[in-house]
């Protein structure tokens, strides 16, 4: 069995078994991509500092804004 196998196998036993853990991870990530998206704006809000704004970006290994 490959990984990819073993990756679809727990995934279908997931979705069928316990759709509600499926559904608060899923719920999770929504919450991390609205985070991820905050600071994405922020890094690029040219009223902020371009200092910090690239501090920020170096420490979260993100590109960094150049103006």
């Amino acid at each position: 069995m490959t990984d990819q196998d073993y990756v679809t196998a727990l995934a279908t036993e997931l979705t069928t078994r316990r759709p509600d853990l499926l559904r608060a991870a899923e719920d999770e990530l929504q919450k991390l991509r609205g985070s991820m998206r905050k600071v994405a704006d922020f890094i690029h809000n040219e009223a902020v500092a371009l200092d910090i704004r690239i501090g920020l970006a170096r420490v979260l290994g993100l590109p960094e804004p150049t103006r």
